[in-house]
């Protein structure tokens, strides 16, 4: 009879079968993926290395594998995703929350770091991991996040419930902010900004996500371009627009918001260095 397969063997089978078919961090996805179905964290994988795994594990995680192997995302198989410390579940109704996204709540704190916002609006707020993250580090704030694509809204709707905001925070369908009563003192905004031909040059990863949510039109910048002109018309004042951009956009948003009539304007990098936030300020 051969010997069972343990977590250890299985880890670097799978590692070596991600390997073979190409994907960028095979060690990093196997880890997931098996810390996934066995209901462990994966500092728990190392302390149980020599654990058998049963035949229904084994078959799971080569489904699991094969599923990545094919391009599907790992947030996707696994259903969730960390985004500034907390966790969102994905699905392929939104986007999967990046650590470039978080640079939108740092420049959040930054420019609310004597007084916190009251009212925050999220213009496209798929997962609704900007919202809730932002009411997580504004505890007095409440918030609206709108999306046109009903299947984000449950998602976001379910995130918010699961961490404990719902009471601070609603979700409505929309067109940016159009059907939005109010004004706001913060409006942020993770739009599509890749440039239409460039989604096919994309990543297969990227790729499985939700097209509107990736595709900015010609120039990436179709809905920022609305967007600007009804953010300052709603924010009330000395009130904040923060867009996230893609690289090299900043320049272009700037004088968008410079001429819709914005101050302050100012931008920050993300953690590769990227110009990655642009901001301004609704002057008095």
């Amino acid at each position: 009879m051969s010997a069972p397969l343990t977590l250890l063997a299985a880890l670097q089978r799978a590692e070596e079968f991600l390997q073979r078919k190409g994907v960028a961090s095979p060690r990093l996805d196997a880890q997931v993926l098996l810390a996934h179905r066995l209901g462990l964290t994966r500092l728990q994988l190392y302390l149980r290395f020599e654990q058998p795994l049963s035949t229904a594990e084994q078959d799971d995680l080569r489904e699991l594998l094969r599923r990545r192997a094919a391009g599907e995302p790992v947030a996707y198989l696994t259903g969730e995703k960390e985004f500034y410390s907390l966790p969102f579940r994905v699905d392929e109704r939104v986007l999967i929350p990046r650590p470039d996204s978080e640079t939108l709540v740092d420049a959040a704190r930054e420019v609310f770091s004597d007084a916190a916002p009251a009212s925050i609006a999220d213009v496209g707020t798929g997962s609704g991991c900007l919202l809730c993250a932002l009411a997580r580090e504004f505890s007095r704030c409440e918030g609206v996040g709108v999306d046109s694509d009903a299947g984000a809204l449950e998602v976001a709707a379910h995130n918010a419930r699961a961490l404990g905001l719902a009471e601070r925070v609603r979700f409505v369908q929309g067109d940016l902010l159009d059907g939005v009563a109010g004004s706001f003192e913060l409006v942020v905004a993770n739009l599509p900004y890749v440039p239409t031909d460039e989604i096919e040059r994309l990543s297969p990863e990227v790729r499985r996500e939700p097209r509107g949510a990736l595709d900015g039109g010609p120039d990436g910048l179709d809905l920022i371009r609305r967007l600007v002109p009804q953010a300052f018309a709603r924010l009330a004042a000395h009130g904040w627009l923060l867009l996230e951009v893609g690289q090299g956009q900043a320049l272009a948003v700037g004088e968008l918001l410079s001429a819709a009539g914005f101050a302050g304007l100012r931008s920050w990098n993300d953690l590769s260095g990227i110009e990655r936030v642009v901001g301004g300020r609704r002057p008095d």
